[in-house]
Formats: structure tokens, sequence, C-alpha cells
């Protein structure tokens, strides 16, 4: 039984989060000879405040995009 976490940025829509749920799923399917039904993913969103790269807050960076 697969579990899956993925920490990302908040800011994701429901539609995005379902849509990698689901392709990620797939390719663990296909690669991993698992069901569906056996794939556990849990999205963990992380305020911008709470995320720091290379000693600097992501709430201090410069939105690229």
């Amino acid at each position: 039984m697969p579990w899956i976490r993925i920490d990302l940025s908040e800011g994701r829509s429901t539609e995005q989060k379902q849509k990698t749920a689901k392709a990620i799923t797939d390719a663990m399917v296909e690669h991993c000879n698992c069901t569906a039904e056996s794939v556990s993913i849990v999205f963990n969103d992380a305020s911008s405040d709470n995320w720091a790269f290379g000693g600097s807050l992501l709430s201090q960076k410069p939105r690229i995009g």
C-alpha cells in the first residue's frame, strides 16, 4: 500500500490537486504493480511563512510567474 506525501506551497486549486492525484495514482499502478485503491496521497499545503529556501522565507522572495 503506497503512501505518498506531497509538500507544496499553498495556492493550488482543488482541480489541480485532483489532476495531480490522478496522474500519480496512474503512474503507481503502471510502474509499481499496485491497485489504484491502494494508493494514498496526502497534500500538505505550507504557508509561505513556514517554508524557507537558502535561509530566506518563501514569503520574502519575489513571486515568479
